[in-house]
């Protein structure tokens, strides 16, 4: 057997110790250089762990086998960044990594058996073949779990080094690599090294169909999104209009029917602002197409940090990456709050028509603008409709509209929101 230490892009796994200490006991297991109690009690502690993650990313089958494809789809290197989305590599590369895969292959198919027998282990067929509780896994996005097992399953059919490093890089090419490629959406967090991306492991699955109406208003969404995953010329995209007409829920669903397409979702607030520069940094060289998402985006006169917004938009040095559009929702369409003194001269300030065009300007950054106003009666009544169809509300029609026109006098107006708060509301009594 070779040695992990022969590895080379494959190397630093992180929160790879159980990796570490379960091969180097299969390299050394007998070797009696070893106190075999130091061994014994390692495999136990490695088993434990490989327990562990089963239970928090609700692993079935070989858990070691699972183990190593969880490792394999997060490790980001020259070979499996230049994988993502585009598929295989070729080149020196290619080469170098199916080196790494025939050492790797020959851990994955090591037969735990030999561990069991050798000390005395009267549980390592379950661990081989493992069965799930209900409550497993709910800390680990499922989708991504589903592929890494289905990753895993194709491994383990791999009769040959090329089948082994086929599957893996299939995999690449299908989702990409690390948390940028298996995430849809993330959210940034400011540390004192700088701005650091965590995936968001339970973004809403809502589609474009879950929002009734709003044909125009999607189809302008769609096609500017198509082409820019397309890889074409798109603009930035503001979504303003009344609350709770379905803005914010737009922007989600295009991150779910794009995510198969390479477009990620990255949320932004603007007190985060001074951070955008280094998270383009991140982000720029990446095979994916990245929506940086500001949601509810307006600013007060005494708030500046739109001047951020403005030269990462447009007017720096630097020119914004082609993978990276900015895409905002607000209920204003003018986004910095204006005032009847910006129309009149002031001592403090003789130059007002300047004020105001600095004002105007960061909307005029967006080149696609998109409008969600409330729905008249007509439109409200049949969203509440629809959505009572859609969850199988067994209420008399007549009675279900009339319900909903009191419902929405006292909680909040015509809207979307409200009329899904209504069905919410009839759901709970049922």
């Amino acid at each position: 057997m070779k040695n992990r230490k022969n590895l080379i892009l494959y190397r630093e796994f992180k929160n790879g110790d159980l990796f570490y200490d379960m091969t180097w006991i299969m390299e050394h297991y007998q070797n009696k250089a070893h106190s075999r109690e130091d061994v014994e009690s390692l495999l136990y502690k490695c088993l434990g762990s490989l327990l562990e993650l089963a239970a928090s990313h609700g692993f079935t089958g070989n858990l070691w086998q699972n183990y190593i494809a969880f490792l394999l789809v997060n490790h980001e290197n020259a070979y499996s960044r230049a994988c993502e989305i585009r598929g295989a590599a070729e080149g020196s590369i290619s080469e170098i990594a199916a080196h790494d895969f025939r050492i790797l292959m020959e851990y994955f198919n090591f037969d735990l058996t030999l561990l069991g027998n050798c000390f005395d282990v009267d549980c390592m067929q379950s661990i081989q073949n493992y069965r799930g509780t209900p409550c497993a896994g709910r800390e680990f996005n499922r989708r991504i779990r589903d592929r890494i097992k289905e990753l895993a399953l194709h491994l383990k059919e791999a009769k040959t080094v090329e089948a082994f490093g086929h599957a893996v890089t299939e995999f690449y090419r299908e989702f990409g690599v690390g948390r940028l490629g298996l995430h849809k959406a993330f959210r940034v967090e400011h540390t004192d090294t700088g701005a650091k991306i965590i995936p968001i492991t339970n973004i809403a699955h809502v589609t474009l169909d879950d929002l009734v109406g709003y044909d125009l208003a999607k189809k302008k969404l769609i096609d500017n999104t198509e082409a820019f995953v397309s890889g074409k010329e798109a603009n930035n995209c503001l979504l303003y209009g009344d609350a709770g007409t379905g803005k914010s829920t737009s922007i989600k669903a295009i991150a779910n029917q794009y995510y198969d397409r390479g477009l990620r979702l990255i949320e932004v607030y603007k007190h985060q602002f001074c951070d955008l520069n280094d998270i383009i940094t991140q982000i720029k060289n990446r095979n994916y197409r990245f929506i940086i998402y500001m949601d509810d985006l307006s600013f007060e006169e005494f708030e500046t940090e739109y001047k951020y917004l403005k030269a990462v938009i447009e007017g720096g040095l630097e020119r914004k990456p082609e993978n990276v559009l900015i895409y905002a929702t607000s209920n204003r369409r003018h986004l910095i709050r204006e005032n009847y003194s910006d129309k009149e001269e002031t001592r403090e300030d003789m130059h007002t028509s300047d004020t105001v065009q600095e004002k105007l300007s960061l909307y005029a950054r967006f080149g696609v603008t998109i409008y969600y106003g409330a729905p008249d009666k007509k439109e409200f009544q049949k969203i509440v409709t629809a959505l009572a169809e859609r969850y199988q509300v067994k209420t008399d029609p007549e009675t279900l509209l009339l319900e909903a026109n009191r419902w929405e006098l006292s909680h909040g107006g015509l809207s979307g929101r409200t009329a899904q708060q209504f069905i919410n509301y009839l759901l709970g009594q049922m």
